[in-house]
């Protein structure tokens, strides 16, 4: 009897769309099929953080009865995998033939030939919305606890996670369906921050907590029936501690992923002001009590408390920072947020380089938004995980009303406004 060729295919597997069931009914003619099911780190290689961890799309894969065995595939390169199946035929769609995954097409092929192997590409099938995936997840009924999780498997995957600012709706869709791709490389937007600085001003109100929290909380239902991305909320100094365990259940309960506490009091003044006289910070053992009431009162660990540092804001010094930091680390953040107003990240850097000597070091969150020439790169380099880019989509809006309103004004017509515009047909489009 004929033994049975093996197939080998590569899957996210988050779910099966049209090109994905042509691609397993093609296979399914020349033998035994394999899935190499690709790992969280895996997919971040070339596409987004799939929406369901691997244990789930393993589960939903095995209900199909044309695939054989799943096994993890923990690499974009297929090179491990190859080498310890050694399958007949791998099937892939076409599309790889260009951009930053052909240099891993050409090595599938030079693998193959080892053992006369056979590569086999299926037309790649059109017109299949990204959106039909995002919309499953969505409505999915456990979609809180999977958003929620999101942030922590971004972390553990990633060697920094890209958050960016979204005051409204619109702005998650963006951050949601956007991403860049060129011969090198794949990238993308992870996830959204939801600012006091930029809900307070997109609402015309000024930051120094006028907007509440349950305000502020409340738009992020709008924000999640569009978008799939993990969530990091900013509470400012979240109040008196009575209000925090409250807080924390709001937040966790809508499938929030973190939340930044700051070590200020009083009324708020905004970090990025040149002059902070005014402004007072909490006493270490105050703001540890807050740590410790806010990680008590989380259901799951998923939920990732972020302390926020304000010293360097206030002139205290690189040492005051770093005995808040490790005080603050002893009472159960799980990440430390280091502030700084300057015009380079030198403070900040010095700050990282005597923190990871420490036994209480926890991962770094960097908010840029005076230094912005500091590179990904860098910031990884010093022990940051997180970015947050933390009012860009604000300040670049705002820009833009500016430019149209003022064009109208002066031309009296819409017309020239409308070279800087997408069109109707677009944003129709973006929100079907």
């Amino acid at each position: 009897m004929k033994k049975k060729k093996i197939v080998y295919v590569a899957l996210v597997g988050d779910d099966l769309n049209d090109g994905h069931k042509n691609i397993l009914k093609v296979a399914s003619k020349y033998g035994q099929i394999i899935i190499g099911l690709m790992t969280d780190k895996a997919a971040l290689e070339y596409t987004e953080l799939p929406h369901f961890s691997y244990k789930e799309r393993e589960s939903y894969l095995k209900k199909n009865r044309l695939i054989k065995a799943i096994v993890p595939q923990d690499t974009l390169d297929f090179t491990k995998n190859l080498k310890k199946y050694k399958p007949d035929i791998v099937v892939h769609g076409d599309d790889w033939k260009v951009g930053h995954q052909r240099k891993i097409r050409n090595k599938v092929i030079k693998e193959l030939k080892k053992w006369s192997g056979k590569l086999i590409e299926v037309k790649y099938t059109a017109n299949i919305p990204k959106s039909a995936n995002n919309l499953k997840f969505l409505s999915h009924s456990t979609t809180a606890e999977l958003r929620k999780s999101k942030l922590k498997r971004l972390i553990k995957n990633k060697k920094i996670v890209k958050i960016l600012e979204a005051h409204n709706p619109i702005g998650g869709l963006l951050i949601d369906n956007l991403s860049y791709s060129d011969e090198k490389k794949f990238d993308q937007i992870d996830g959204v921050w939801c600012s006091s600085l930029t809900d307070s001003t997109s609402r015309g109100k000024p930051d120094n907590g006028s907007l509440d929290l349950t305000t502020r909380s409340n738009w992020l239902s709008e924000m999640f029936e569009v978008s799939s991305k993990p969530v990091i909320f900013d509470a400012d100094n979240g109040g008196p501690k009575e209000h925090l365990k409250f807080l924390v259940n709001k937040l966790e309960k809508i499938g929030v992923s973190a939340v930044v506490i700051e070590d200020k009091i009083g009324i708020k003044i905004n970090s990025l002001f040149k002059d902070q006289s005014k402004t007072k910070q909490d006493t270490i053992n105050n703001f540890c009590k807050k740590i410790k009431i806010m990680c008590n009162s989380r259901v799951s660990n998923d939920f990732i408390i972020i302390s926020r540092i304000e010293s360097l804001i206030l002139g205290k010094g690189v040492r005051d920072a770093l005995k808040r930091a490790n005080s603050y680390s002893k009472a159960g953040a799980d990440m430390i947020l280091i502030h700084s107003n300057k015009k380079t990240p030198s403070e900040i850097f010095k700050f990282a380089k005597l923190f990871k000597k420490s036994k209480y070091f926890k991962p770094l969150v960097a908010v840029p938004s005076t230094y912005p020439s500091v590179t990904e790169t860098n910031l990884i380099k010093h022990g940051f995980k997180i970015v947050i880019y933390a009012n860009h989509l604000l300040r670049t809006s705002y820009l833009s009303m500016k430019k149209t309103l003022i064009s109208i004004l002066k031309n009296g017509q819409a017309l020239k406004a409308q070279k800087d515009m997408i069109s109707i047909k677009e944003i129709i489009q973006m929100i079907r």
